[in-house]
Formats: C-alpha cells, structure tokens, sequence
C-alpha cells in the first residue's frame, strides 16, 4: 500500500510539524501523510517524556488519520490497531518475544523497542483527526540516556535493517487493519480487541504492579473497549486502572 511521504533530515518534533501542516491547510490532507525525520531534535512521547534517538538510525514517524466514523468514546481502538501494526511488521523479523506493554508501548521481552503518542482532537461527539506519533528503535547499538530498558531490532537479530523497508512494513500492516476497521462493527467489537489481548506483554501469570497505594501482585483480565485495564490480584480482587494510574515492575 502506498501513502504520501515527507522525508526531512531534521525537525523538532514529527507530530508537530504533521499538525502544523494539517492546520495550515484546514486539514486537507491525505490520510496516512507520513512524515518522517532522520533526527528529532525534541521527539516528543508519553507522560511528556523526550524519546531518544541517534540520527539516521531509527524510525521516528508521525502520520494523520480521520476516523470520523469512530465515536469519543471508541478511540482507543486506533492505539490498539497501530500497536498491533508495528508488532505485526516486527514479528516479520523477530520469530517471538515482541508484545504489547498496555497501552501501547512495543516490547521485545522485557525491553522497550518502541513508543508512541496518539494524538486525537474531536469533532462533536465524533474523532476528527487522529496523529499518531512514532519512535522504533532500528539500527541504534548503544543508548546514552537514562532510559532503564531500551533495545533496538538490530541488537535483536545482530543485522543491520533497511529503515525504509521496516516503514513500508509498518505501514502496510497499519492500514491493513484500518480497513477493517472501516468495514464494520464486528472487527471493532471482536478482531481487533482480541488480538490485542493475545498480543499484550504479561498476558499470562501473575506479575508486580504499583499503583497509588503500593507494590502488589495481579494477573491480566481484559482490557476495556474504552482502554482501562482489569487486573485481579493475588487476593481474588479486581482492579481497574486507566493509564498512568498504574506502573510494571520490571
């Protein structure tokens, strides 16, 4: 599948720029816009946290979508089908062990290959515009910030990789998933929620989590149509958590 690519050598932040530019032109412009940078001088990723990444070496991406047909209330389900997308095209390269640490970060074991940030403006009851920000580790050998678990596919497989390849499988995997999306309420409803449940990090046995009131252990349930996630603890009692009211003990 083909979609418009902008390829810079540098920018502050890929998200920025792609929203600059879908506000500059009232956004008319073509869904899956892509814009790319080989350096991200202040990449930005979740919780307001940077996002490290030597230039030329990775990925660092931003692209639109406007899933109008997608209610407020559903739009978590574009943080699951992008998830699913990256983990798709890694699992081209990696034979096991990538997953998805909820809500939407790639691991491969317990190590983080990649980040992203959704961000999502509505109009009305509806999402408008959809942009999703996204940082792969590909090719980068040694990380120098405090980041306690990075990695990156070439330490993974001990092979170089072609960047523009590794993108082309991203993005071919994500708009895969975005027309079934489209196609109805089943996929929504089904598909999609259960693979991104059979692909999440710590999906099976029990696990340390920490919340407002201390360390404790739990094991994975569901995770809710609206993105809450249910864990029961090794008392037998549920709990719900949105994100950022829950951190993994690693």
């Amino acid at each position: 599948m083909s979609y418009p690519l902008i390829h810079l050598e540098q920018t502050d932040s890929t998200n920025r720029y792609l929203t600059s530019l879908c506000d500059e032109r009232h956004d008319n412009v073509e869904p899956f816009t892509t814009v790319l940078a080989d350096y991200q001088s202040a990449g930005k990723g979740q919780r307001g946290n940077s996002w490290e990444s030597e230039a030329g070496a990775n990925l660092t991406f931003s692209f639109v979508l406007y899933p109008s047909f997608l209610s407020a209330k559903r739009q978590f389900v574009i943080s699951q089908i992008v998830s699913l997308g990256i983990v798709n095209a890694l699992r081209k390269y990696v034979d096991e062990g990538i997953s998805v640490k909820w809500p939407n970060d790639i691991y491969y074991h317990d190590k983080k290959i990649c980040g992203m940030l959704v961000e999502v403006y509505l109009k009305g009851m509806n999402l408008g515009r959809c942009i999703c920000g996204i940082g792969l580790n590909v090719n980068q050998e040694v990380f120098l910030s405090d980041a306690p678990n990075p990695v990156s596919l070439c330490t993974i497989i001990g092979r170089k990789v072609d960047r523009m390849v590794l993108l082309q499988d991203v993005m071919g995997e994500i708009q895969s998933l975005y027309s079934k999306l489209m196609g109805g309420e089943d996929t929504m409803e089904k598909e999609i929620p259960y693979s991104y449940f059979q692909s999440l990090y710590r999906r099976e046995g029990f696990h340390r989590y920490k919340d407002n009131n201390g360390e404790f252990q739990a094991k994975l349930l569901k995770v809710e149509s609206d993105g809450r996630l249910l864990l029961e603890d090794d008392a037998q009692n549920q709990r719900s958590y949105l994100f950022k009211e829950i951190q993994y003990i690693i």
